[in-house]
């Protein structure tokens, strides 16, 4: 048809009567980037993919750590989940984990608000709240320990006030909420740091207007800054999820999985099972908690997909 148009008016057919035609190329990925990447994945290949695996392995086997093992199975696994020091150490790092997230948020949210608002030092307070994520977590461990154990107990002798004459450590009721409250001290600055990026990102005319059609602090807190900072109690809520669910160095430096084994969470667990003989039935211990920590990040990540909030 083109050739018979041509023909008859001695012209080309225009841009416009040409059919169009999608042309694909295949982008070409310079082999430096490659080569960029290679030290990154030998070291994660060394260090996380190959241990992991032979970990699973010897998890279907008894090995004690050295010498020779035999195959066993799901054996490891099948005893695992009656053993009530196994169990007794999942509920106990679940539940820590959830109450200290609820703690560190809550706190850490208030405290934001406050530091945000027009008062007097308020970047020196700031310094002084952001010091505990600068120090040890075993260090503050010790320190608390220390408080715990002798001070306030000679505090509380002097006031009269039975309930803490004796360390809460030693108490199997109370020691989880020393555990708590150290952890939560420790974590909260990091929150607090989320949270003041998400109040700084609020525009403050939306406070003027909410506050000259007659809204008190409380119903701006409600309707403005709460549906605002969602995002980043998501992105606080997944980062301490993942952070308690491993916890380990503050709990050995306070109670080191005592009063009998009342504190002792998956990792100390763990842990502890590899230098005492139970190196492949520990190894199953993590394979499962590891299955747990991927079931959890999959929830957490389709909250933030909901939510639309990017990590």
């Amino acid at each position: 048809m083109a050739t018979s148009t041509e023909a008859r008016t001695g012209t080309a057919p225009s841009a416009g009567d040409r059919p169009l035609t999608l042309v694909t190329r295949k982008r070409h990925v310079d082999r430096i980037y490659y080569l960029f990447l290679l030290p990154a994945m030998t070291l994660f290949t060394l260090f996380i993919t190959a241990p992991a695996i032979a970990g699973a392995y010897f998890s279907l086997t008894n090995f004690v750590g050295f010498g020779e093992y035999d195959f066993v199975g799901l054996n490891n696994f099948r005893v695992m989940f009656g053993d009530p020091r196994i169990l007794s150490a999942y509920t106990f790092t679940i539940g820590f984990a959830v109450a200290t997230v609820l703690v560190v948020n809550s706190l850490g949210l208030f405290i934001a608000i406050g530091l945000n608002a027009k008062i007097r030092l308020k970047t020196a307070l700031r310094g002084v709240f952001f010091m505990p994520m600068v120090i040890s977590g075993i260090v503050i461990a010790y320190v608390f320990n220390y408080l715990f154990s002798t001070s306030i107990p000679a505090v509380a002798n002097v006031v009269g006030f039975e309930p803490l004459q004796s360390s809460i450590l030693a108490n199997e009721d109370l020691a989880w909420v020393a555990i708590v409250l150290v952890t939560a001290w420790n974590s909260i600055p990091s929150a607090l740091i989320i949270y003041l990026a998400g109040l700084l990102a609020i525009p403050e005319e939306v406070y003027e207007a909410a506050a000259m059609d007659g809204a008190n602090a409380w119903r701006r807190f409600v309707s403005i800054t709460l549906p605002l900072l969602a995002g980043y109690v998501v992105i606080n809520t997944v980062l301490g999820v993942k952070n308690f669910l491993n916890a380990y160095d503050i709990i050995v430096g306070l109670t080191n999985g005592g009063p009998g084994t009342s504190t002792m969470s998956v990792a100390m667990t763990i842990f502890t099972g590899f230098n005492s003989g139970d190196y492949a039935y520990q190894m199953a211990n993590a394979v499962i908690f590891f299955v747990v920590t991927v079931v959890v990040s999959v929830l957490q990540l389709q909250i933030i997909r909901r939510r639309g909030v990017s990590l």
